[in-house]
């Protein structure tokens, strides 16, 4: 299995530099990795350096807590767009989600969606470590309706990462409906393999070069 083809490059470190996010881009196309994964900041940068790739650049929305207005959820996702995203990494209202405020939350979700359909997937972060199974199940299913493309485990910037059981329990609750993909705290070749073979479709790592060398 080419694994690189599955992974998005990520550097998201407030403290990135354009030399380091020129390095990631490089990285990217060498080993020809999914995506790069960059603060919205540098996504006119790395989309300049990544002309004539196959490599994507995916940003992130409302990022990491996912408790800015949906208004500003939507002008954060249509702008990375404007600016050359390809796909958008957003994090559900957490605190909404907990405390059952379901209607806001699929509206929140749709403001993201409906901004740039057709010109960008939708992953949705539900940011796991913070959930509990029920919640995780009710993101899921929410993010399905709000019509996303991809769940996605965590931001990498929460108390925990990505586990097999959540994403066993994440393709449990949408099955072929939408994809999974996995982040956070995922360093080597044996973890994103057992991530994969439990059903993600996408890895988000830093460790990127590591994991496609088989370390």
């Amino acid at each position: 299995m080419n694994i690189a083809s599955k992974i998005d490059h990520t550097l998201l470190k407030p403290e990135a530099t354009s030399d380091m996010i020129e390095n990631l881009c490089k990285e990217a196309v060498e080993f020809g990795f999914a995506a790069v994964c960059v603060n919205p900041y540098y996504v006119k940068m790395a989309k300049s350096l990544l002309q004539g790739s196959n490599v994507k650049v995916a940003t992130v929305v409302g990022f990491p807590l996912g408790a800015n207005t949906s208004e500003v959820k939507a002008f954060e996702a249509r702008k990375a767009v404007e600016d050359g995203a390809d796909e958008i990494d957003m994090v559900i209202n957490i605190g909404a989600l907990k405390s059952k405020e379901y209607d806001y939350v699929l509206d929140d979700l749709k403001a993201v969606v409906e901004a740039v359909k057709g010109k960008a997937i939708v992953k949705v972060i539900i940011e796991t470590c913070l959930l509990s199974e029920e919640e995780k199940i009710k993101a899921c299913e929410l993010s399905r309706e709000a019509g996303a493309d991809y769940v996605k485990t965590s931001t990498g910037f929460s108390t925990g990462g990505a586990t097999v059981e959540d994403v066993m329990l994440m393709k449990k609750t949408i099955g072929d409906s939408m994809k999974i993909k996995a982040s956070g705290g995922i360093r080597d070749y044996k973890t994103a393999m057992v991530m994969i073979e439990a059903g993600a479709s996408r890895i988000g790592a830093s460790s990127s070069v590591k994991i496609v060398k088989g370390e």
